[in-house]
């Protein structure tokens, strides 16, 4: 059954067949490849046989069609409203961690396009001994809702306060920040032809730029970033393949310090993180 849903992902063009495979039969049967292997048995093989049909007619991602997908470890939330999460933002979540995590009086961080709020709740565990506030934002009003979801089953409704607000719009001038956090929208949307099918299921808004460069976002956030953040305060993107050093241009022109550029598994240029 295992090879059977591989090789029928692999005739689809599908690029991590047995990756898919794996996901798809543990997901819907609900038991583990090993407990498979050793009974010889899978559950909800008819269900299964659907979620594959699916994902090979629609060329849907299996994240939006089993209605969730994994980062660090643990289980999220995915529709057709927010981005689905993926291995390399995990990076982002390190860094911002990494940022703020010796600071000793209480810590307020800032995300800027919350989406599946992966990446907030994740700093929100990870920094579960400190005495934090994150204050998430989206534009986006089913994203906020999927994050609030989110936020609840994994038990940190009460560390992550979600709003809508298009960047800076809704937030005070009074609320400041020790870390702005952001994986912003950086496809040029003249790219938009090149993309696999895959990403275009993804909301448009989370995806694509109107400048030529992907650097639209970055510009607008690190523009403002002085008047929100505390002294000392740290702003954190993830960018795309080909960006860092460009993105490095924009803080270097705000008068940014202690600028950090970091590789993923790939060696790509992943994250950048600046300093007021």
């Amino acid at each position: 059954m295992i090879k059977k849903i591989e090789n029928l992902l692999k005739s689809a063009g599908i690029e991590e067949a047995s990756a898919e495979a794996k996901l798809i039969i543990t997901s819907v049967s609900n038991q583990s490849i090993e407990e498979i292997v050793l009974n010889k048995n899978i559950k909800n093989e008819e269900k299964i046989l659907d979620a594959v049909n699916k994902r090979i007619k629609t060329g849907k991602p299996i994240q939006q069609i089993l209605g969730f997908g994994y980062f660090m470890n643990s289980k999220y939330k995915v529709n057709e409203n927010v981005l689905i999460p993926r291995d390399e933002t995990e990076l982002l979540v390190l860094e911002g961690y990494n940022l703020v995590k010796s600071l000793k009086n209480k810590i307020n961080i800032l995300e800027i396009g919350t989406g599946s709020g992966c990446i907030s709740i994740e700093l929100a565990k990870k920094l579960s001994d400190k005495d934090i506030e994150i204050l998430s934002v989206d534009i986006s009003s089913p994203a906020i809702q999927t994050a609030l979801e989110n936020a609840d089953n994994q038990g940190v409704i009460r560390k992550v306060i979600f709003r809508k607000s298009d960047i800076y719009s809704k937030i005070r001038p009074i609320e400041k920040f020790d870390l702005i956090i952001s994986n912003p929208p950086y496809i040029p949307i003249n790219q938009k032809k090149t993309l696999q099918k895959e990403v275009l299921f993804e909301p448009e808004s989370a995806l694509f730029t109107n400048d030529d460069e992907g650097l639209e976002y970055y510009k607008k956030i690190i523009s403002d970033a002085r008047k929100f953040l505390k002294p000392s305060g740290y702003v954190a993107f993830e960018v795309g393949h080909g960006q860092s050093k460009k993105v490095k241009n924009v803080f270097e022109a705000d008068n940014f310090k202690n600028i950090k550029i970091t590789q993923d598994l790939a060696g790509i240029e992943r994250v950048i993180s600046a300093q007021i």
